[in-house]
């Protein structure tokens, strides 16, 4: 962005959440946990090379899940029926996700610096596995959701293609925390299908937010 395009918008719009502010920095954080993962770039990282961009794109995707959960509108609404209010899908996919960017923070803030066994299974495995549980709720809830406003099978719109895209990122990510597991010499179950499903997860990421970023949408028009 400009300088003079700064200057002509009112700092306090800066700091106003949007969809496209969402979307950028899901993308952004998503780009940086596929190049943390990518085959052949994460040898030559290493893993302190990939444990930094998973803890800087963690960041992003906390401060997106944050925004996403206050642009998910109220927390329930009323219904015809006890206890007469209901939470909405939609916020609780919100919301649940926005825990998983939490636990994805204490996750790889944490691989930084546990050497033990036992300081990478509680603190970095744990709270990884959690964050990726947290995270295929949320991709299931935003089907739920979907389904209060618009047909299940629904192909034609580009919302029904990012949750799709969404929820296939939710399941590597989960397939991600498996292969991570730690055994008690230290290694990981398959380091592999650990790479290999956050490379995937973090692509399906960027792909679910690219779809939906507003500026997107209207040059596919």
């Amino acid at each position: 962005m400009t300088e003079a395009a700064i200057a002509s918008d009112p700092p306090r719009r800066l700091f106003v959440p949007t969809l496209t502010k969402q979307c950028s920095l899901f993308m952004i954080g998503s780009a940086l946990f596929a190049l943390g993962s990518a085959p052949g770039l994460s040898e030559v990282l290493g893993s302190n090379g990939s444990n930094l961009l998973y803890f800087v794109g963690a960041w992003f995707f906390t401060t997106a899940g944050l925004i996403q959960l206050f642009l998910s509108g109220a927390i329930a609404v009323p219904v015809s029926y006890a206890p007469g209010r209901m939470v909405r899908a939609e916020w609780l996919a919100a919301a649940t996700q926005s825990f998983g960017t939490v636990m994805f923070n204490i996750s790889t803030t944490a691989a930084l610096r546990a050497k033990s066994v036992t300081a990478q299974e509680h603190y970095v495995w744990n709270p990884d596995a959690g964050g990726s549980v947290a995270f295929l709720v949320s991709g299931f809830l935003v089907f739920v959701a979907y389904s209060h406003t618009a047909p299940l099978w629904d192909p034609g719109k580009a919302s029904w293609w990012s949750a799709l895209v969404n929820l296939i990122g939710c399941v590597a990510f989960g397939v991600s925390a498996v292969g991570a597991y730690i055994l008690p010499n230290g290694d990981v179950v398959n380091g592999a299908l650990a790479n290999g499903g956050t490379f995937i997860g973090a692509l399906c990421f960027f792909l679910a937010s690219l779809i939906v970023l507003p500026a997107w949408r209207r040059r596919a028009r």
